[in-house]
């Protein structure tokens, strides 16, 4: 799930403001550069997990990078099982628009109508207001002690407890803010609703219609064949990634699957094996911050981009939907570190497939320039209505910082061109005929927007 605290965190910083040894087995390939720019990707230390690609409803490359299991050496293959981390709120919304359309509950119902012992503070929230994080209602995964909590087995009742007594960040609908709490809400809601628990409901409803039969609610207690283990990639050495309990993570991340249970998945949501279109629509209509009902819409993007990332520890998971081409970029891997880097290789991937410019993933290297030249660099970048990068100078460093988000410090590549470690982000600062800095150009995930420094 996402939020795991800062290296955990949803990893929007700037990257969310625009917008391998080889292993297993692979389909017929449309093209062999896929594979040559995923081996680039996996010398970089940057994936290890499973790619599928699909066009209208066809595989058109699916294969594993590195291992499932590095004690065993145990390689990822179609049938390695992979934690879905926030992916899983795809399902939670599922569910949710189903139990509507069976008049089980009505989304612009208020939430204390389905919960008991309801905070006064959450009457004015809706069932919407969760599915599209307007509730106001804080991050359980962003507090301070978060971390000190992912290996505790938590019942939920003491999961909801950690936020239940936490005032609103903001009236419910005022704004967008992202929040596993809200999608612990709406599990605990399907199963007051449903009278299942939530991963029955979810088996039962979703999984076994649509013959998934390789996925399920991650529980550490329980034996799953072909599970993959979680690291972390150092710089001299691979570590197993810290424990988590899955259970904690419920209905906001605990799923698993694998690539090709995840296409199956993909190609009911161009269907109505499971919902009406009218209830499809509704769950792909972007709301504030380009939000759905558990994924994310670029209709910006030419074509139209649907997306959702997971993140939990020691895995990173994305999809990417073109659903006007009809195409589906599954990526799950194993590799905790990898996170940052999805959205850049879901990009140039789909570049490759659409025949789009691209560039093969190449490690950046800090040079050493004049730290005086960071003066002229301080100050803020408008890149259009409510979206700022604020530069900043402390020491010898060089800060950047979206509003809202977390400072990360850029690193030089050129005097003009710097960097972030923590994603695929360049900023390239530019000067007019004067030689003073008048804007930036902002790289990130294959995408690039102007910036204009303000007076």
């Amino acid at each position: 799930m996402r939020n795991l605290k800062s290296k955990y965190s949803c990893v929007f910083t700037l990257v969310m403001f625009c917008l391998f040894s080889i292993a297993g087995q692979s389909a017929q390939a449309v093209d062999p550069r896929f594979d040559e720019y995923l081996n680039a990707t996996v010398r970089l230390g940057r994936f290890n997990g499973y790619v599928l690609v699909a066009k209208d409803g066809k595989v058109v490359f699916s294969k594993g990078y590195g291992m499932a299991n590095f004690e065993e050496d145990i390689s990822n293959t179609p049938q390695t099982k992979f934690r879905l981390a926030s992916i899983t709120k795809s399902f939670t919304a599922m569910a949710v628009m189903m139990l509507q359309e069976k008049g089980k509950l009505n989304l612009p119902d208020s939430i204390c109508k389905y919960l008991t012992a309801c905070p006064e503070a959450w009457k004015p929230i809706t069932l919407r207001h969760l599915l599209n994080h307007t509730s106001g209602i804080p991050d359980y995964a962003a507090m301070p002690d978060f971390m000190g909590t992912i290996s505790l087995r938590l019942t939920n009742d003491e999961l909801i407890a950690r936020f239940k007594g936490k005032p609103l960040l903001f009236a419910p609908d005022e704004q967008f803010a992202y929040s596993n709490s809200n999608y612990i809400l709406l599990g605990r809601i399907i199963e007051n609703v449903s009278g299942q628990p939530y991963a029955a409901f979810i088996q039962e409803n979703i999984f076994a219609p649509l013959s998934m039969k390789n996925s399920g609610s991650d529980d550490n207690s329980t034996l799953i064949k072909h599970r993959a283990i979680g690291y972390i990639k150092q710089p001299d050495r691979l570590i197993n990634a810290r424990y988590m309990e899955m259970t904690n993570a419920y209905s906001a991340g605990a799923l698993y699957s694998t690539a090709e249970d995840v296409l199956l998945w993909n190609q009911a949501l161009d269907s109505e094996k499971l919902l009406s279109k009218k209830s499809l629509d509704e769950i792909f209509t972007p709301g504030k911050g380009g939000v759905g009902y558990g994924w994310f819409i670029n209709r910006d993007a030419h074509p139209l981009l649907i997306t959702q990332s997971g993140l939990n520890s020691g895995f990173a998971a994305q999809i990417f939907r073109y659903p006007e081409e009809k195409v589906c970029l599954i990526l799950l891997n194993n590799f905790e570190n990898a996170a940052p880097h999805l959205a850049r290789v879901g990009h140039d991937l789909a570049a490759i497939l659409f025949g789009e410019p691209y560039e093969l993933p190449r490690e950046r290297v800090a040079v050493k320039v004049a730290p005086k030249i960071y003066d002229a660099y301080v100050g803020e970048y408008e890149f259009g209505p409510k979206r700022m990068i604020t530069i900043t100078k402390e020491g010898d460093k060089l800060f950047a910082q979206r509003s809202g988000a977390p400072k990360n410090e850029i690193f030089p590549e050129s005097e003009t061109t710097f960097f972030l470690m923590v994603a695929d982000v360049q900023l390239v600062f530019l000067k007019d005929d004067a030689g003073k800095v008048s804007g930036m150009i902002l790289h990130a995930n294959g995408q690039e927007m102007k910036g204009s420094k303000a007076k």
